[in-house]
């Protein structure tokens, strides 16, 4: 309950630029002192700056783009990294694919691998592979995030929980080190934390730039990591604290 209001929290401040700790006290029917635990919980995690009375949005939080800006950013890198990704994935398995732009350059490179499943709630990814004859896709239910063209919701979650996968494909918006993978929406991350429950390896996909970037929501620390695949920009400092978790690091 506390991190699902703090991310509400963040929600409220990220689409008004600021709050004050009484006016979130009326809102979350709780108690100042509650909301102020939560503004030095997120504070301390650099997602907002404390400010007299309140807080305001951190402005190095990563904010979302709309899909089709995505796509265009870091485009050959995220080519790179989504062959790459396809070269782990073996006839038959069942993998996730998140609705991230680097998990449709995955969805692109697997169309002739025989007998795969692919689970996603990327709308985009459903439709890139509508006409692979060698993949069974299966869509999640829900409600449709236009800025992300993902799937999201309750029903999202439960239908994820009846799954098991080989692997899961993960991009998320930010992928600071020291944080984890994060998104921008609490929803999508409600989703992607349920992939994670489903997939028996995990295997983040992100362009160099993500490394230097936090989101509001957290989706998984890199503790719970198998593979990191990424681009050869990633800075050396950035690669040893990754492979200090215990990860594989591929870099493309």
């Amino acid at each position: 309950m506390a991190e699902e209001r703090r991310m509400q929290i963040l929600q409220i401040l990220r689409s008004e630029g600021r709050a004050k700790v009484n006016e979130l006290a009326q809102r979350f029917n709780t108690s100042a002192v509650t909301i102020r635990s939560d503004l030095n919980e997120l504070d301390q995690r650099g997602l907002v700056q404390r400010s007299h009375g309140g807080a305001v949005i951190q402005d190095t939080v990563f904010r979302e783009s709309p899909v089709h800006e995505r796509i265009k950013s870091q485009s050959k890198e995220k080519q790179r990294i989504g062959a790459m990704a396809a070269t782990l994935v073996r006839e038959g398995e069942t993998i996730i694919l998140d609705s991230g732009t680097t998990a449709l350059e995955v969805a692109r490179n697997l169309k002739n691998i025989p007998m795969i499943q692919v689970i996603t709630n990327g709308v985009n990814i459903a439709a890139e592979l509508l006409n692979s004859r060698n993949t069974q896709i299966i869509m999640m239910g829900g409600t449709v995030r236009n800025d992300s063209a993902s799937i999201v919701g309750r029903s999202t979650e439960d239908m994820l929980e009846q799954f098991s996968a080989d692997k899961l494909f993960l991009c998320g918006a930010g992928c600071d080190p020291d944080f984890g993978v994060s998104g921008t929406n609490l929803e999508e991350t409600m989703a992607n934390r349920a992939m994670l429950r489903a997939a028996r390896e995990i295997i983040v996909v992100a362009d160099a730039s993500k490394f230097s970037k936090r989101s509001m929501s957290l989706i998984a620390s890199f503790s719970e990591v198998d593979i990191v695949i990424s681009d050869v920009s990633m800075l050396p400092e950035v690669q040893e604290r990754i492979r200090s978790f215990g990860c594989k690091l591929i870099l493309v």
